[in-house]
């Protein structure tokens, strides 16, 4: 699905000579790399702070524990996404009350969302999932009516560009109270093993996080809240100073790619290549499409993989039918339009070394099955 090797192998000179410095200091967790690619995203994503951790999951979880919700809480969250999102509200405690998404962009149904707004809603976790964002002029609006907390899980769109009604462009993360990012390897912006980070524009929660990620202490051994330790390696770190110069590059490489796809597979009829928003780049994390109800998804897959050519399907089991979050009471045809597209999504390979010979192998397959 993607190609870390042929990527490494345009950058491994800059990113040993940063291995070497770390290496050379020994300063090999919160060392000068991770100051320096902290400094970097706040410029790149035009935030204030940048408070860099160990990875995605922790970046969500860090970023509500610093609101110290009250027992009871509810957080609102798309059920059509990967499970660490609503995982990191119930192991907090608190409850996920789970959003339908829209059919053609896969993202939380503002609509929807407000009908869930309850007593007990704290907080709003929208996903900008595979890689363009959510309506989120329209969903801040709604959060600021009923004074709740946004926190933007952007570990699939880093570096899209949001557009509001006015014409100011932002990027994703940066728009919420909060933004968490992942840099799993796969990731448009990713290192080479876990790490993730948190965004924010507000000084006073900013503190509280960087904390929170150093067990909770300002000073060392003086502990003022209860933390985690949640640290970004200066290793990873010094990979992702390499990345980051280069993601806007890598974007409009998985960008070229799904414009390629989609001219392939729009005709067909029984494929419809992902829907772009108009307020929103989209960023390509994944190219993820909608068969038609004729055209058996399993047996593309298989066929697929007979052939050498990978294909994933994000995701299967929506997290509302999740054994883990059964205990909740969701129930089958509770979010249709999620279900539906857990039956018939699918995702082809898309990176930033795929040219169009690889491309086209990966076309005539799909394009061979369905006939």
């Amino acid at each position: 699905m993607v190609d870390l090797i042929s990527q490494y192998e345009k950058i491994k000179d800059e990113v040993k000579s940063e291995f070497d410095r770390v290496l050379d200091s020994a300063a090999f967790i919160n060392g000068p790399l991770v100051r320096e690619f902290q400094s970097d995203l706040e410029s790149y994503l035009g935030v204030k702070h940048v408070i860099p951790c160990a990875n995605g999951t922790d970046a969500l979880q860090v970023a509500i524990m610093a609101y110290n919700f009250p027992s009871g809480t509810e957080i609102l969250v798309p059920s059509f996404t990967y499970v660490a999102t609503v995982e990191v509200i119930a192991l907090l405690g608190f409850k996920p009350v789970f959003v339908e998404v829209y059919p053609d962009s896969f993202n939380i149904d503002l609509d929807d969302l407000e009908s869930k707004i309850s007593e007990k809603t704290k907080a709003i976790v929208p996903v900008h999932l595979y890689g363009q964002c959510v309506d989120m002029e329209g969903l801040m609006n709604l959060a600021k009516q009923h004074n709740l907390v946004v926190i933007e899980d952007t570990a699939q769109a880093i570096g899209a560009d949001y557009t509001f009604r006015d014409g100011r462009k932002v990027k994703a993360g940066t728009i919420g109270n909060v933004g968490a990012t992942s840099f799993f390897p796969s990731k448009n912006l990713g290192c080479y093993g876990d790490g993730g980070a948190i965004m924010t524009n507000n000084d006073e929660l900013a503190g509280k996080m960087r904390m929170i990620v150093n067990h909770g202490q300002s000073k060392r051994y003086y502990h003022d809240s209860i933390g985690v330790n949640s640290r970004l390696d200066s290793l990873q770190a010094a990979v992702l100073k390499v990345k980051l110069r280069r993601l806007d590059q890598y974007n409009q490489a998985r960008i070229e790619v799904a414009n390629r796809y989609d001219a392939a597979f729009q005709p067909t009829g029984l494929i419809t290549p992902p829907y772009r928003s108009t307020f929103t780049s989209h960023v390509f994390h994944q190219y993820t499409v909608k068969l038609a109800d004729d055209v058996d998804r399993d047996g593309l897959n298989q066929y697929l993989a007979d052939r050498g050519i990978p294909s994933m399907i994000y995701y299967p089991v929506p997290c509302h039918l999740q054994g883990a979050y059964r205990y909740y009471g969701y129930t089958e045809g509770d979010f249709p339009l999620t279900e539906d597209l857990c039956s018939r999504v699918i995702s082809f390979p898309i990176h930033t070394e795929m040219d169009e010979e690889q491309q086209q192998i990966i076309i005539d397959g799909v394009l061979d099955f369905i006939g």
